[in-house]
This record gives structure tokens, sequence and C-alpha cells, in this order.
């Protein structure tokens, strides 16, 4: 590829026969010398390899300008999982709550925002809430609700008061 002429390979460095990645000042400055169609065709190689990559560049490109709608998407998708949940075992149940947590931290973690991340986990945790069977008498499944409520603590603390003033009765309902 082109772009390797450049002195990509130069910027890796090789000790003791592993391949260690360049810093992010040495990539940067890579960067800059590189033509306008050499970063498009990194970039397509970059989102080719790997969906969070893919991801990452749609929240950025497309999402992140409307962040009201993204947390509503991520809402409605959790909550789809969570209708489809199997509440006849605490197993299965369990396994379903896993697979809406990780929806839920997959599209927080691309949007830097706390209240995005608050609001989200919030919804989470409110959906348990709604579960036809009680999630208490699971320790697995009350201890990963009780660590959701740690994180929430966390990031409302860290808020502004405005904000904090927004959430507070959400906050309480799930405490």
């Amino acid at each position: 590829m082109q772009f390797m002429k450049v002195g990509y390979l130069n910027a890796l460095i090789f000790t003791f026969g592993i391949m260690k990645s360049a810093s992010l000042a040495q990539i940067r400055k890579e960067l800059k010398a590189l033509s306008r169609e050499e970063i498009m065709e990194l970039c397509d190689k970059l989102l080719k390899y790997k969906r969070d990559n893919k991801e990452l560049a749609n929240y950025i490109l497309f999402e992140a300008e409307n962040e009201d709608a993204y947390v509503t998407a991520i809402k409605a998708e959790v909550s789809e999982a969570f209708s489809a949940t199997n509440t006849s075992g605490f197993y299965l149940a369990k396994k379903s709550i896993r697979r809406a947590l990780r929806i839920a931290n997959k599209y927080i973690k691309y949007s830097e925002k706390p209240e995005t991340e608050l609001d989200v986990l919030l919804h989470f945790c409110e959906e348990m809430r709604e579960l036809d069977m009680d999630f208490r008498r699971s320790k697995v499944m009350l201890n990963l609700y009780e660590r959701q409520l740690v994180k929430i603590n966390d990031i409302y603390s860290d808020l502004h008061e405005d904000l904090q003033y927004d959430f507070r009765k959400r906050v309480e309902a799930v405490s």
C-alpha cells in the first residue's frame, strides 16, 4: 500500500521479537505526512477491520450532533433486549440481562458525555426493576444491579448541580 511508503513501518518499534504499537504522537505525525487519498484508504481499512471502529465512526459522523435521539435509540434497544428476557428461571434471565447490559455499555462507550451514560444506566435499572421476577432472590443478579447503582452514583456525584437536579428523582427511584 502507498501509505506504508511514507514511513509507517518506521514508526513501529520491535523489542524482544514482539511488535509494539507506535505512540499516539508518532501516529499523528505520520498521518500529517499522508495525502487525503491515503488517509481515506487508511480509514476504509480501519472501518472494514473491526465492527467497533465502524460503529464509532457512525456515532461521530451521524449521531453525535443529536445526542437525545442517540439516547432514545439506545434505550429502545435495551428495552427490546429486556422484552426478550425469559423470566422462567434465573439462569436464562441472567443471560438476557447481561446481554442488555452489554448492549447498553457498547453504545455508552462511544459517547463521552456522562449524562448519556447516566440516562442509559438508569433506564437499564428501571427496566430491570420492571421485570416479572424478583431479581433480588438471585445473588448474581442482585450484584449486577448493585454494580450498576454504584456506577450511577459515581456519575451522578460528578455531574453539575443543575444536571443532578434533573436526574435526582430517577436516581432515588432505582436506589
